[in-house]
């Protein structure tokens, strides 16, 4: 707490800045924050990606070794989260982008938005994933 002096000398306590003491946390903050978050995440993501391209130009053995390491339950995971960090990116892109034309504006609008972005983000990523294990005959 920071104190404030007030005109007459008394000082009152008071906040340095509302924080989630203060605010409840709404859906279109979580979505925000899950916004940056994946952005953050997609840098490490492409790294992966950009070395497993490097290690396909390389020759097959490197393509091997990066694939074996991708193709473990952690590398798995990995992979997965990278596709729904991706889809979730996107979406949040397309929601902000909808709101660059000035509509959906509106509490309801905007809850339904972010609970669309998360959604769907979710089952995309399930989607993308079955069809994925289902060309590799998995």
């Amino acid at each position: 707490m920071s104190e404030a002096t007030t005109g007459r000398g008394a000082k009152v306590d008071r906040p340095l800045s509302p924080h989630l003491q203060i605010y409840r946390p709404l859906i279109n903050m979580v979505m925000s924050i899950l916004h940056r978050i994946t952005g953050a995440a997609l840098y490490f993501g492409t790294l992966v990606l950009a070395v497993w391209l490097i290690a396909a130009a390389s020759g097959p053995e490197a393509f091997q070794t990066i694939s074996g390491y991708l193709n473990t339950w952690p590398g798995w995971i990995v992979l997965a989260g990278y596709t729904w960090a991706l889809i979730h990116h996107a979406l949040g892109g397309i929601r902000h982008f909808i709101w660059d034309f000035g509509v959906g504006y509106e509490h309801a609008t905007i809850d339904l938005l972010s609970w669309g972005t998360g959604v769907a983000s979710v089952l995309l990523t399930a989607v993308v994933w079955y069809f994925a294990i289902g060309a590799m005959g998995g």
